[in-house]
């Protein structure tokens, strides 16, 4: 780790700031759940900011866990080795070894877990332990022909990530980078073939899920079909009140 005689004073006073305007916010506990192109991902950063929040991505909690070679990280590591899927257990407790972070300490957001029922018990339960529990759980709602629109028409130019959509926001030649004119290419996600899968793994898996939640009335339903502008606003609303 850097001495702190190293770091610039900017970026320390930066960081100072920053934590003297986190020490009012209220701590929160939030769960993001949406299909693949509600709009989680463009909202996620926003959150984290307003409430100084940590992001917890699974996927890349499991990989920080195997290359910083936690005990958890080796274990996660022989069983992927082995093809296996990591088990709902080990998934927690690396949530729980995440949380223990400095950044964490106002709370979190949670993308891509719980994705089952059974998930969401051991995630109460490991909170429960710690005398905390999820505070709210946004609900990307979102009809599925309006996501084959939003997915199957986006484009990139892969080398500079750069994004547009047949629809929303085309190139100025079809199929062609504005910036260098080069041609375009699809994700292999994009395709409807994918999303249908993905959906239907969504709707039987994960949906049940916004129920549990709902039964603990901490559910709130977003209209994720509007412009990302107005969804903040509607988060804002759900996370002030």
């Amino acid at each position: 780790m850097a001495s702190l005689e190293d770091v610039p004073s900017v970026d320390m006073m930066t960081e100072l700031l920053r934590r003297f305007k986190c020490s009012s916010k209220p701590d929160k506990r939030l769960i993001l759940i949406g299909p693949p192109g509600s709009g989680k991902g463009t909202q996620s950063p926003i959150i984290k900011d307003e409430y100084c929040l940590c992001h917890l991505a699974t996927g890349d909690m499991l990989r920080a866990a195997v290359a910083a070679k936690t005990p958890l990280g080796i274990k996660a590591k022989e069983t992927m080795e082995k093809g296996e899927l990591v088990s709902d257990d080990l998934v927690v407790g690396i949530i729980d070894e995440a949380m223990k972070k400095p950044s964490c300490q106002k709370g979190f957001i949670l993308d891509g877990f719980p994705r089952t029922v059974s998930q969401a018990e051991k995630l109460d339960e490991m909170l429960a332990k710690q005398g905390t529990k999820i505070d709210k759980v946004l609900d990307f709602a979102i009809d599925d022909s309006i996501l084959e629109e939003r997915i199957t028409g986006r484009w990139i130019h892969a080398s500079s990530g750069r994004t547009y959509h047949t629809k929303f926001a085309p190139p100025k030649v079809p199929g062609i980078d504005d910036v260098t004119g080069e041609p375009l290419m699809q994700r292999k996600d994009d395709t409807a073939a994918v999303l249908k899968s993905r959906l239907e793994a969504f709707h039987r898996q994960t949906e049940p899920v916004i129920d549990y939640y709902s039964k603990k009335g901490v559910v709130a339903k977003l209209p994720a079909e509007k412009p990302p502008k107005e969804v903040t606003v509607e988060v804002q609303k759900v996370l002030s009140s």
